[in-house]
């Protein structure tokens, strides 16, 4: 099981997207302006 942690982070914008299907994996769309910047992406959900 997998436990619940908690993060506090700073940045410059935020988006809350569903992960779509895309072969063996899942892939999240960004804005084209955040190409080549560093991003994090944290699971929301079990």
């Amino acid at each position: 099981m997998k436990k619940l942690i908690e993060m506090k982070m700073k940045g410059y914008e935020a988006l809350e997207k569903v992960a779509q299907a895309g072969g063996n994996s899942a892939r999240v769309y960004v804005p084209k302006k955040w190409k080549g910047k560093k991003v994090k992406i944290i699971l929301l959900e079990k």
